[in-house]
């Protein structure tokens, strides 16, 4: 699956782009569990477009800028009006 073809709500999404870009962590609360999480935003593209991918806790040392990695059973959601691949706890992430 390439990027340009991600929507709004696809579930079962498997890909392979380069990591372009990684935010600085930030810490986030649960609002159900109260247990705090450290999330960052990864930039990753592939010839046809680039989308927004959430790395959470361990993945986040896992991955560097120019990594090629690949996502499979992902989904896709909007937040704050901007689409995010999502690895999501059933995903998976591997640094090729």
């Amino acid at each position: 699956m390439k990027i340009r073809e991600l929507r709004d709500g696809m579930r079962k999404v498997s890909l392979v782009a380069k990591v372009l870009e990684i935010s600085e962590p930030r810490e986030v609360t649960s609002r159900f569990s109260g247990e705090t999480f450290r999330v960052a935003d990864a930039i990753i593209g592939d010839e046809t477009g680039t989308i927004k991918l959430s790395l959470w806790n361990e993945q986040i040392e896992r991955v560097n800028v120019n990594d090629t990695i690949k996502i499979e059973n992902g989904y896709v959601r909007s937040f704050r009006g901007e689409r995010q691949l999502n690895v999501g706890k059933y995903g998976k992430l591997t640094v090729l």
